[in-house]
This record gives C-alpha cells, sequence and structure tokens, in this order.
C-alpha cells in the first residue's frame, strides 16, 4: 500500500478522535459553560448535521481544485474549528467551532476515498478505502479514550488543542505524501449530480443509512445497558467502547480484504450476521461476559460493511464518484442520528433499555433486503445488455415463407 495512504489515515484518527470524544467530555464542558448535559449535547447533534449538510457542500465547492489541495484546505478548517472550540468563551462559540470542524469530515472521507482508490491496482481498491477508514476504527479505541482521559485530567481544552496538533500532522502528512493529481477536466456540478440518477448509488446509500444505522442503535444507548442490564459499573463502559473499536478495527480489515474479491457476498454476509446478533443482544446484555463479546462482534460487523458499502457507491458513480463518496460519508451519520432518534422512542414507550437492539436487528435487515434488490437489479440490465448484444450481432432472420 502506498505511503500516502498513512497521511489519509492520520487525517482520518483526528477527525474520529474529535468526533466521539465529546462524548466523553460532556459532564466537564457543561459544568464548564454552566449549561445542562442536554444542552451540552448539542455539541453533538451540531457536530453530526454538520457531517450531512458539509458532505455535498464542500465537495462541490472543492471541485474546482485539485483533489489534493482540497484535503489539504479541509484540514486545515478541521484544525481552525477544533482550535476555536478549544479557546472558546461561551457555549455557542464552541457549538460554532464544531460545525466548523465537522464540515471537513465528510468531505475529507468522500475525496479520501476517491483518492486513495486511485492510489492503487483496481483489485485492491476497497482494501486501500479501509485503510484510510482503518484512522477512523482506531480513533475510537486509542483517540477516544485517551482524549477523555486527557480532558479529565488537564482539562477538556487540552483535549481539543491536541485534536487539532493531530490535524496539522495530518495535513502535512498530505502535503508531502499524496501525489498531486491534475484536476479532472470536463466535471461539473451537474456531472457530480447526475450520479444520482443511478438507482444503484441511491440504494448502496440507503444500505449505508439502514446497515450502519443498525449499530448504532445500539450502542447509542449502551451505557444504561450495561449498567442497568448487565450490571456493569459506569467505570467499565470506557473499557467495552475500547472492545466496540477493537471489533471495528477488525471488522475494517476484513471487509477490505473481501469487498475487493466478493463484495455483495460479503453484504449479504455481514448485513445478516449483524441483523441476528443484534437480534440476539437483548438476551446476551443480561450477562456480562456474553454482552462483552456481543459488543465486539456488532463493531466487527457494522465496520465490516463500510468498505463494500463506500466501494459499491464509487463503482456505481464511476463517471463522478467525488460527491456521492462524500454524501455516501454523511448517509452513515444520518444513519446514525436516525437510529438514536427511533431507539429513544422504544425505551421511551417503556420497552426497556434492550428494545434498540430490535431496532438495530429491523435496521440491519432491511439494509440486506436492499443489498439483494440491488443484486437481483443490476443481474436484470446485465441480463437484457446481453439480450441487445446478442441481437445487435446476429444476421436478419430469413422471412419465413408464405403458404
Amino acid at each position: 500500500m502506498p505511503l500516502a495512504l498513512l497521511a489519509l489515515a492520520i487525517g482520518a484518527f483526528g477527525i474520529g478522535t474529535t468526533e466521539f470524544v465529546i462524548m466523553g467530555l460532556l459532564p466537564e464542558v457543561a459544568g464548564d459553560f454552566q449549561v445542562s448535559i442536554p444542552t451540552a449535547g448539542f455539541l453533538v447533534t451540531g457536530y453530526a448535521l454538520g457531517v450531512v449538510i458539509g458532505a455535498p457542500l464542500m465537495t462541490l465547492l472543492g471541485t474546482r481544485v485539485t483533489r489534493k489541495r482540497m484535503l489539504m484546505l479541509l484540514m486545515g478548517l478541521f484544525v481552525v474549528g477544533n482550535v476555536v472550540s478549544a479557546l472558546a468563551p461561551v457555549f455557542g462559540v464552541m457549538l460554532a467551532g464544531r460545525v466548523i470542524a465537522s464540515l471537513a469530515h465528510g468531505a475529507f472521507f468522500g475525496i479520501g476515498s476517491v483518492v486513495a482508490a486511485d492510489l492503487v491496482a483496481p483489485q485492491k481498491k476497497a482494501g486501500a478505502i479501509a485503510m484510510m477508514f482503518t484512522g477512523l476504527t482506531v480513533a475510537n479505541v486509542v483517540g477516544v479514550p485517551l482524549g477523555t482521559f486527557i480532558g479529565q485530567t488537564a482539562g477538556w481544552r487540552t483535549t481539543f488543542l491536541v485534536v487539532a496538533a493531530l490535524g496539522v500532522v495530518g495535513l502535512l502528512g498530505v502535503a508531502k505524501l499524496v501525489p498531486e493529481q491534475p484536476r479532472a477536466e470536463g466535471v461539473r456540478i451537474r456531472h457530480e449530480l447526475a450520479a444520482f440518477r443511478n438507482v444503484q448509488v441511491l440504494l448502496a446509500m440507503a444500505m449505508t443509512v439502514l446497515g450502519f444505522g443498525g449499530v448504532f442503535a445500539a450502542i447509542t444507548y449502551i451505557t444504561p445497558m450495561m449498567t442497568e442490564i448487565a450490571g456493569y459499573s459506569a467505570s467499565s463502559v470506557t473499557w467495552l467502547l475500547v472492545l466496540f473499536g477493537l471489533g471495528m478495527v477488525g471488522g475494517n480489515l476484513i471487509g477490505g480484504r473481501f469487498a475487493d474479491r466478493r463484495l455483495m457476498p460479503l453484504l449479504y454476509v455481514s448485513l445478516g450476521a449483524l441483523a441476528v446478533v443484534l437480534g440476539l443482544f437483548t438476551v446476551t446484555a443480561h450477562n456480562k461476559v456474553a454482552a462483552a463479546v456481543t459488543i465486539v462482534l456488532i463493531g466487527a460487523l457494522g465496520f465490516a460493511t463500510v468498505p463494500p458499502l463506500q466501494k459499491r457507491v464509487l463503482d456505481q458513480a464511476a463517471g463522478a464518484p467525488t460527491l456521492a463518496s462524500a454524501v455516501n460519508i454523511g448517509a452513515f451519520n444520518l444513519g446514525n442520528a436516525l437510529s438514536a432518534w427511533l431507539g429513544g422512542l422504544v425505551i421511551a414507550a417503556g420497552l426497556g433499555y434492550t428494545a434498540p437492539n430490535w431496532v438495530g436487528a429491523a435496521l440491519a435487515a432491511s439494509a440486506l433486503v436492499l443489498a439483494v434488490l440491488s443484486s437481483l437489479l443490476e443481474r436484470r440490465e446485465t441480463g437484457k445488455g446481453r439480450i441487445v448484444a446478442g441481437n445487435s450481432t446476429q444476421p436478419n432472420p430469413v422471412p419465413a415463407a408464405r403458404h
């Protein structure tokens, strides 16, 4: 794998850390600004919405510059947002800093996926994408726990300054290691938007929303589920999330390895197994050991879908992949928001803290149905193409004799 992928992975590590570390620092931030925990929660919601909006917006703005330069600009924006958050005098300014940083998220992963795929041979594209996303998964194993520890001991502002420093390293890495590629000629906004007329692109994005949404339906409410149902102490949740992160790392690497060989079968297996495991989590959540094993499996199966889904979008939007790739990153965050909302509804309805697992299972199963539908439509179109091609090469039939 090219060394340039390391620079992309470092940027992904910083982005993943800043996205999730705020969840462990909400009490400290709320206390410092003298706001309630629910109000501080807008720092999470605002970031997610910024990703959804920023992914297409920043990608379209970047159509007039080379991909390398756009990646550098996005990392610069990421650094500015985290510095603003670290130095914010009031809560509103910190929220603005979070939104600024989030605008770089979707476009960085979207454009980075295209760049990573272009750096390697066609049969290694999914592996290259997975290598970049390894930075995001490792952030959940190392960056988030370490950032939470720093924030709780040296102050949450220090955490965001450290993350900003990671962004600087990522920026320098992109500048030094990512090769300069000429800007694609003839690429216009209308050209990029044309990819969304492809049903297969829309189906892949819908699979992203539902499949990864299934993961976060359970993980969003992991703390009350593990403390109230499994019997873990509140301090143990951090290590359970590390286990989840380890599963993500393994699943991401496995997904990248096999997506280059059998993409759709990999999606069938991972989405089907994810639906089953999430359903079983309603039972295993009552036992500490079984719950811990299940959390690892959810992380692994959930992230095993990321490289194939991202590659699926790139393949189906081959003529104009950049915007579609970035929007698909926003689809992950849309799935997170949707599943968290649905999980909250079933808990509020009095169905218990394990009820979101059923929501997650239903979402993953729905994604599996879409995967099968996508494959059937593709075979149907391929079959039509063969028939048309066959007819075009056949000589005109001899008219039947009239009697």
